[in-house]
């Protein structure tokens, strides 16, 4: 992949690609949660961008991912704050990228421990291939193929918000 998108832009098509959504679906007053870290980020620009009146959420999904056998635990484990209860309240769900989908399921599964929501939104700032679970974004800010062997990953350096390509060695 040669170029990576401008985050600032593609958060801003995400929010108006979001808007849009929301008012077709007749969803007024939606509580948004950002998965840890990257999608925490973006949400916090969706949520300002958006101006909902409700606080920002954020999950920490470390304890109920299915890989951290083989990853291991972030040692730095936050916990999940969520400002008023998931229960009947229609749900906007943020992360940087999606790949497999393993940590969207991950977030989903934390989210019903807190409640049954009305409604789950996923909004992604990228969605790439070889995704492994069957989830999909219903807004996405946009849509990658990458080569074999890469990944792209949301960085955060002097609060700016960068998209890296890596290469598997």
């Amino acid at each position: 992949m040669a170029d990576t998108p401008n985050v600032d832009s593609l958060i801003n098509t995400l929010g108006q690609q979001l808007s849009t959504y929301l008012s077709a679906q007749n969803i007024t007053n939606p509580l948004m949660i950002g998965i840890h870290t990257g999608g925490a980020w973006v949400a916090e620009k969706l949520h300002n961008q958006l101006q909902l009146s409700q606080p920002l959420g954020t999950l920490n999904i470390s304890f109920y991912r299915d890989d951290f056998t083989s990853i291991g635990l972030h040692p730095q484990v936050k916990p999940s704050e969520l400002p008023a209860s998931v229960e009947n309240q229609d749900i906007i769900l943020v992360d940087d990228v999606l790949h497999t989908g393993r940590t969207i399921r991950a977030a989903l599964n934390e989210v019903f421990d807190y409640g049954r929501p009305q409604s789950v939104t996923l909004a992604v700032l990228i969605e790439r291939d070889h995704r492994e679970l069957p989830i999909c974004a219903q807004v996405v800010g946009q849509r990658l193929t990458l080569n074999p062997g890469e990944n792209i990953k949301l960085t955060q350096q002097n609060n700016q918000l960068r998209l890296v390509t890596l290469k598997r060695a």
